[in-house]
């Protein structure tokens, strides 16, 4: 209890302190521009929906009526709803367009344990069933489909998923469907997620996918270590997704780049791109930046920069699998730290489960121009592992100004590789043979 309270407390300093120092200077590099913040003419308020924040009563109907009354009013500009501070116990809800969700400092919005009447939802077309279970899966828990122009934001405010009772159904396999995620985003546009405190959930944290021009930053995102695919966010098969001045710390991937899963990500067709992380802290027993390792759709154009790292899995973990085709390319990783980490680098053709049988062994994944610089790694147990796939040899990895250096003893830590081609610049420790040194300064990119 005491240590989830002083994460919180952490991740609250570490958010204020950031937005600080961004506008006070206004000389640090942004892509949030791509949505302006909307200012709304007409604002409502909760509890004018008779909610009540006493952490007891059932404010769905108020949720769902103040959110009916946005939709079909439709004023000037939208409307923001305000939540006052207290604790408002709901089932899941769905936005709609136009509207700012706004925490007051000391708002929670909290998700009811009650799942027996969780809404049921079709799967993803990209993955073809849910992504734990065959059939359908929960609605997330904040929800959102062919939107534009919605906020989600506020003084720190915290949105709660309450997600251990799914988390324990997970693990004594008694899941149904597919676990919900804490806020899904589905098939909008022009969407900003800023200044809130996401703690606990059932599964996927923030989850845009189909989606485009989306901001996410200054969030926290918190949960346990042993919280089952408890992703910080995962922009899915979306476009110009700008995730910036975050602390996240989960059960797995604190960013996770996706494009849908085997032979129905191959047929949605729909790739991520422009993806752009930034100046994110966390910790995680899995990957602090992931591409994968459902990627069918392909990935392409992802910066991830200024990225600090402690106490987790793997710092960059590249991951797909035979089956999966598409193509991933144009990754780059640069001002990475990392500290008390089992793994800097992981490139890995053999990592993720399939939909079904009916994925095609063919269908071989490519993976190309990856360009992993400016990296220093502190207590690193393995320095990398890049596993490429036989007959598709994954090309262009460059690695640039990179130091990991291991845990006290007398090995420093080590590459393996295999089915992969690249180069090499001020590596230490020195790299595999198959990432061939070149024997010059500055970048690598265009190595083929």
């Amino acid at each position: 209890m005491f240590r989830a309270l002083a994460s919180v407390l952490l991740c609250c300093f570490f958010l204020e302190a950031s937005f600080w120092v961004h506008f006070s200077y206004g000389d640090l590099t942004t892509c949030s521009g791509i949505v302006p913040m909307t200012e709304r003419g007409d604002k409502i308020s909760i509890t004018d929906f008779g909610g009540v924040g006493d952490g007891q009563t059932l404010n769905t109907i108020a949720f769902r009526k103040a959110i009916y009354r946005i939709q079909h009013l439709r004023r000037r500009g939208g409307t923001l709803l305000f939540v006052p501070s207290g604790v408002y116990l709901t089932d899941s809800f769905n936005l709609t367009s136009h509207m700012t969700l706004y925490l007051a400092r000391g708002a929670v919005i909290k998700a009811t344990q009650d799942t027996s009447n969780w809404p049921l939802i079709a799967p993803l077309p990209s993955y073809g069933r849910g992504r734990e279970c065959p059939g359908g899966r929960y609605m997330s828990f904040i929800h959102g489909d062919g939107l534009e122009d919605v906020v989600i934001t506020g003084e720190n405010g915290t949105i709660d998923g309450q997600g251990d009772i799914w988390w324990n159904m997970w693990r004594q396999r008694t899941l149904q469907f597919t676990r919900p995620s804490l806020v899904e985003l589905v098939n909008s546009r022009g969407m900003v997620i800023s200044n809130v405190i996401f703690r606990n959930s059932p599964f996927w944290n923030i989850h845009p996918v189909y989606c485009s021009d989306v901001v996410i930053r200054y969030v926290t995102i918190v949960a346990p270590p042993d919280s089952p695919n408890t992703d910080g966010i995962d922009p899915d098969s979306s476009s110009n997704v700008c995730i910036e001045d975050s602390f996240i710390s989960t059960g797995d991937d604190l960013v996770a780049v996706k494009s849908g899963w085997d032979e129905y990500g191959i047929a949605y067709g729909r790739p991520s791109s422009y993806i752009t992380v930034r100046r994110v802290t966390g910790s995680t027993p899995f990957a602090g930046v992931a591409v994968g390792s459902e990627t069918s759709g392909g990935v392409e154009n992802v910066l991830a920069e200024n990225i600090n790292l402690y106490n987790s899995g793997v710092g960059v973990h590249i991951k797909t699998n035979i089956g999966r085709g598409g193509v991933i390319k144009n990754i780059t990783v640069s001002e990475l730290f990392m500290e008390n980490v089992r793994t800097g680098i992981k490139v890995a053709g053999d990592t993720g489960d399939h939909p079904d049988n009916n994925f095609n062994p063919n269908a071989l994944p490519y993976v190309k121009d990856l360009t992993l610089k400016n990296i220093w790694g502190v207590n690193v147990q393995r320095a990398g592992w890049l596993h490429g796939i036989e007959n598709a040899t994954f090309t262009g990895i460059c690695l640039s100004n990179v130091t990991l250096q291991g845990t006290t003893g007398p090995r420093p830590p080590s590459w393996n590789c295999n089915a992969i081609r690249g180069a090499a610049i001020e590596v230490s420790p020195r790299p595999c043979a198959e990432l061939a040194s070149v024997e010059q300064s500055g970048s690598c990119a265009s190595h083929s």
